[in-house]
């Protein structure tokens, strides 16, 4: 579905048409190049002709949307900043500049503009992973599924890190495909997930239930997961929240509601609505670290 490189990123040719445009050929120049053979310097001359065809139209260039002066590089994930370096020093500096937007703009949820940077990312940086990666996001929180699939995939072709699978299998729940969901979550790239790649694809799996209608397998998916969850591991108030909600979907009212609870508790960046939920978003939330949990920020998912 995808391609190794869009169309938007392939060296635009025209970018060197010959200040002469619209001359008349020299046929000498036609001779050489034919003379030249296999040499250089007879595709340089082929490329030259056809640049000065009256025909050949000038693709005109997108606008890039303007960088503060605080949209530094530096601030990225290192893993990020090191792909940036297979591009020249001036074209990574615009490329991390405009993925530094993004987040910023995804954090705003400024979603439109957010695109106009990743796009132009994309435009700069196209056989880099990590770029198509972010945009690719984009388009996930924009609900545009088939787009989003498309980054990831070719993202993870670039790469050939499988750390997009759960994003992945969500989007297919997007498409209306939950089955191929559970696929890509029984595959043996999923086996060797890192543990917060696994948390998040289980959080996908118990959704993907849900969409077949079987609630029970749901909860059950995820009940162990959220039993063992300690409050300080980054993906617990996702987790706890996802087993809430899939016990409020199987009929479990009571239980989903001491969940979601439970979820306010750890969620202390508020990467979930249980608090509003529960009508407790004004409170101050305490979070007890003295009730038995283990201090876990890593490793391996409880299993």
């Amino acid at each position: 579905m995808d391609s190794d490189r869009p169309a938007s990123s392939r060296p635009d040719r025209d970018d060197r048409r010959s200040s002469r445009a619209g001359s008349r050929p020299d046929p000498r120049r036609e001779r050489r190049g034919r003379d030249a053979g296999s040499t250089g310097r007879g595709h340089r001359g082929a490329d030259e002709r056809a640049e000065r065809r009256p025909d050949v139209r000038r693709p005109p260039r997108v606008p890039e949307p303007e960088l503060p002066e605080d949209a530094d590089a530096g601030g990225l994930d290192r893993s990020l900043r090191t792909e940036l370096r297979t591009l020249s020093k001036e074209n990574a500096e615009g490329v991390g500049g405009h993925l530094v937007m993004v987040g910023r703009l995804l954090d705003a949820e400024d979603f439109d503009l957010a695109l106009a940077h990743a796009e132009a990312a994309a435009r700069r940086a196209g056989r880099v992973a990590g770029v198509r990666e972010t945009l690719g996001v984009v388009y996930y929180r924009r609900g545009e599924w088939s787009k989003a699939l498309a980054e990831f995939r070719t993202a993870r072709r670039l790469s050939g890190s499988q750390h997009l699978l759960p994003l992945m299998a969500d989007v297919e729940r997007g498409l209306g495909r939950p089955e191929r969901a559970l696929e890509l979550a029984a595959s043996p790239e999923a086996a060797r997930l890192a543990a917060a790649e696994q948390v998040e694809l289980a959080i996908v799996v118990a959704g993907a239930r849900g969409d077949l209608g079987q609630h029970a397998a749901g909860v059950l998916h995820l009940e162990e997961l959220a039993r063992r969850s300690t409050a300080t591991q980054p993906w617990a108030a996702r987790l706890r929240y996802a087993y809430a909600a899939a016990l409020e979907a199987d009929g479990q009212t009571e239980k989903a509601q001491e969940w979601f609870a439970r979820a306010a508790e750890v969620d202390a960046r508020a990467e979930t609505d249980a608090a509003e939920l529960l009508g407790r978003s004004d409170e101050a939330w305490v979070v007890d670290l003295g009730d038995g949990e283990e201090d876990d920020t890593g490793g391996e998912p409880p299993s």
